[in-house]
């Protein structure tokens, strides 16, 4: 996770990718969803599932890191801008590993636009599109937003 770290400003307990590397035009990542994970708790106690936007959530998070491997060195700190597509074919259990396969489709040093799809044992659990956009960080971590 520490190389992770350098690529990413992500941290636990919303840092959601445990490898990543490129092969190609594709980026390749993973993440183990533990059972301990925090919200899993509430999300749904008798039946624990990955939310959603937590799939997308690790995908962009892996698209980030991914892209930074690729050269993509943005002016300020990439955010997610919007979701242009998701569609969800499975849900994501408790103890499953996450594989992500994620592309490129536009990049710059102001905005980031991939789409990809997330897997596993082989099927397909999300696939989406995204697009993230370049911040000022100090506004970030000061709070205020332009």
């Amino acid at each position: 996770m520490k190389n992770i770290e350098k690529l990413i400003p992500h941290r636990p307990p919303f840092m959601f990718v445990d490898s990543v590397r490129v092969e190609g035009e594709e980026i390749v990542a993973t993440y183990a969803f533990s059972p301990e994970e925090w919200f899993f708790k509430g999300h749904f106690p008798d039946y624990p599932v990955v939310p959603g936007v937590l799939l997308i959530e690790s995908m962009a998070q892996a698209g980030g890191a991914g892209a930074k491997l690729l050269g993509v060195t943005p002016d300020g700190l990439f955010v997610l801008a919007k979701i242009r597509s998701a569609s969800f074919r499975r849900q994501v259990r408790p103890g499953e590993l996450f594989e992500m396969q994620i592309r490129c489709l536009h990049s710059g040093s102001h905005i980031l636009h991939q789409s990809g799809k997330g897997l596993v044992d082989g099927e397909i659990a999300v696939e989406a599109e995204w697009i993230a956009m370049t911040t000022d960080r100090g506004s970030v971590q000061g709070g205020k937003s332009e």
